[in-house]
């Protein structure tokens, strides 16, 4: 690991992982996707480990893609699609691991932050917190199994608003259309969070799991497909020149 993503034991069985990018808000590039999918996949081989929390250092939990890395991430499509793959890799890790995860979640999360938050099996807010598909405008697509996961949620007509116009709204409103399920002020969060997946931790793991896994079948038998599509569509965005062009006008 790089250091991008902290792990520390709370105790009855629960890990906590932590985004580690707090100068730049967490945002994602290749070291935090490959230290988030390390971490995951350890504390879901690990029979001591019965609940993760997932959260992120600083005032953030995740501010989507690093623009300031876009044009690496979209140098050809070889390398754009790999990117793309592995953060599909992190929905898999959340959703269809054997592990619950509970998400802590303040400040901005935003783009694949708002999808990994929709992808935690119960995602606690603080008060401060925001959120926002920016996708749509800088020309790329959403991923995180949200095009099968957020109408599910929201419906139709409102997941096309939040994908497509990019609605901003903050965790009241996340919570009232069910992609949050408790909101709490920012000193609460962690005890919330912690207290929740020791809750988890100390259920018996076998329905657990199956119930995890049963839930994940009927979401989406077409998740997978779903996500497929998402990578295609995504791949393609990092590498139209327009893309390139309105993510650099976003960092400068």
């Amino acid at each position: 690991m790089t250091g991008t993503v902290l792990t520390e034991e709370a105790g009855d069985g629960v890990r906590v992982v932590t985004l580690n990018r707090p100068q730049r808000l967490n945002a994602i590039n290749p070291d935090l996707l490959e230290d988030l999918i390390a971490a995951l996949q350890a504390a879901d081989r690990d029979p001591a480990i019965r609940c993760i929390v997932l959260t992120g250092a600083g005032r953030a939990f995740c501010a989507g893609d690093d623009l300031k890395e876009f044009e690496s991430q979209a140098r050809d499509a070889a390398g754009a699609r790999a990117y793309i793959e592995r953060i599909q890799d992190v929905t898999r890790a959340i959703v269809l691991g054997d592990t619950p995860v509970v998400g802590a979640i303040r400040g901005w999360a935003v783009g694949g932050g708002l999808e990994w938050t929709i992808n935690c099996d119960f995602a606690i807010a603080s008060e401060d917190a925001r959120f926002f598909f920016p996708e749509t405008s800088l020309g790329v697509f959403v991923t995180g199994g949200v095009t099968e996961l957020l109408p599910r949620l929201v419906g139709l007509q409102r997941a096309r608003e939040l994908i497509m116009l990019g609605e901003r709204f903050d965790a009241r409103q996340a919570q009232s259309w069910g992609l949050v399920w408790k909101v709490v002020q920012d000193a609460a969060l962690m005890p919330t969070a912690l207290a929740t997946a020791k809750r988890i931790a100390a259920l018996p793991p076998g329905p657990v799991q199956a119930l995890r896994r049963i839930l994940a079948r009927q979401q989406g038998g077409g998740l997978d497909a779903c996500m497929a599509a998402e990578t295609e569509a995504t791949v393609k965005g990092f590498l139209d020149p327009e893309s390139a062009r309105r993510a650099a006008a976003r960092v400068a």
